[in-house]
């Protein structure tokens, strides 16, 4: 087998479940002030909930899901007008991690500080440049880090925040994913994760579908925004992606992973961890690394680990002289570290971070029709009180189920 094919035995399988978890999925609004190609989620202007429903979903989460941490997502979360006390009741009330995904528009200076001063944990910035962002049309994925390092420097100043960027990944701009990952180990101190989302469709050439066992069809199936979106691209898989970064990387080595509902052998979660300094990333954290964070976090919380403050994530030089014994990846990053400073020594005193690279590969069809979801996804949430993959929300709620597939039947020949 080539070495660089991917084998569910060569990672650490991240242990969650549908009810102990790192997140749960909050939606206080669809409402959205920008259109993201492959989102999900159709916008909705009338769809802020009422606070009290907030705070109702969110107990109905806690009480069948434990978490470390909870997204709140939407729409944007930064136009629903009481993302404050949201933030300060998840912190305050709940007692967890709140984690904010937004494209960033809405972000004043005034509201970033009310969000810290609420408990805000960190945010996830969703930029690429499929989104005719204004300011900002047309430009390729490289020149959009200036706009990238903008938020993480703005968001940094505010204070020990987390701060995270999401990529969605189309064919076309696959290869800009390693160039991505260079600009983060630039920014290794203030950017904390780089999340690489691969473009998802329905694929209804192939398939047909049906709700409840009635052909679903036409404009009914096209109310899904995420329907045959750019005439329906072969798709991404994760191996796809760690072939890019390995081209310009081979010493990029991903640690854990979450499988498949169907393919257990697939990569719905394909996680990394690096350390480094600024520019400089002297290697990967190998499975037993991950394995011992998760479980000694487990042993002494109840709860996987999800998010961890930015300070904690400075003391790289600690983690070496921790994990080495235990760890292979983390003794070749002790290895290339000491040759570093042998090289340069006024380097010892510089700080190591830690930096987590993640790419998500969304529903991928099995042959038979058979939906291939993410084994323990992190990223359920709530409606009716019941627990249920943000990604196909859109299903349920406009046919009441979710959607179900099988091979679309060749047309039978007219007879001559």
């Amino acid at each position: 087998m080539e070495a660089n094919v991917l084998r569910p035995t060569d990672y650490y399988r991240l242990p969650w479940s549908l009810t102990d978890n790192v997140l749960a999925w909050l939606e206080p609004t669809k409402r959205c002030n920008l259109y993201c190609e492959g989102c999900y989620s159709r916008n909705d202007p009338k769809s802020d909930k009422p606070l009290e429903q907030v705070r109702a979903e969110i107990a109905s989460f806690l009480a069948q899901r434990k978490v470390d941490s909870l997204s709140i997502a939407g729409g944007d979360p930064l136009v629903y007008p009481h993302i404050v006390e949201v933030v300060r009741m998840i912190r305050h009330d709940f007692g967890v991690k709140p984690i904010i995904n937004t494209n960033g528009l809405a972000l004043t200076d005034e509201l970033l500080a009310e969000l810290r001063d609420a408990g805000l944990f960190g945010f996830t910035f969703h930029i690429d440049s499929s989104q005719g962002r204004p300011g900002w049309k047309k430009k390729n994925e490289l020149e959009l880090n200036a706009l990238r390092e903008h938020y993480a420097k703005r968001v940094h100043a505010a204070g020990d925040l987390s701060v995270s960027f999401n990529m969605t990944v189309f064919p076309e701009t696959l290869h800009y994913v390693p160039e991505l990952l260079d600009w983060a180990a630039s920014n290794i101190d203030i950017v904390h994760g780089m999340v690489f989302i691969l473009f998802r469709t329905m694929r209804s050439a192939e398939f047909d579908y049906f709700a409840q066992g009635d052909p679903v069809e036409g404009d009914n199936l096209g109310d899904l925004v995420y329907y045959d979106q750019d005439k329906n691209p072969e798709p991404l898989k994760a191996q796809d992606v760690v072939d890019v970064i390995r081209a310009a990387d081979p010493s990029y080595s991903p640690a854990a992973y979450l499988g498949g509902t169907k393919d257990p052998n697939s990569f719905k979660w394909l996680l990394a961890g690096r350390l480094g300094a600024q520019g400089r990333i002297h290697g990967y954290v190998g499975p037993r690394y991950m394995e011992m964070i998760q479980t000694a976090h487990h042993a002494v919380t109840g709860k996987w680990l999800g998010y961890v403050q930015p300070s904690m994530l400075s003391h790289g030089r600690s983690m070496l002289s921790g994990f080495a014994p235990f760890d292979t990846g983390v003794r070749k990053i002790a290895a290339n570290w000491a040759k570093d400073t042998a090289r340069a020594p006024w380097r010892a005193a510089e700080k190591l971070h830690f930096q987590s690279v993640l790419i998500i590969q969304p529903i991928d069809m099995m042959p038979d029709g058979e939906m291939n979801m993410c084994d323990g996804c992190p990223d359920m949430t709530v409606k009716d009180g019941q627990l249920l993959w943000s990604c196909r929300l859109d299903e349920y709620t406009q046919h009441g189920c979710f959607l179900t597939a099988s091979p679309r039947k060749a047309p039978i020949p007219e007879a001559k």
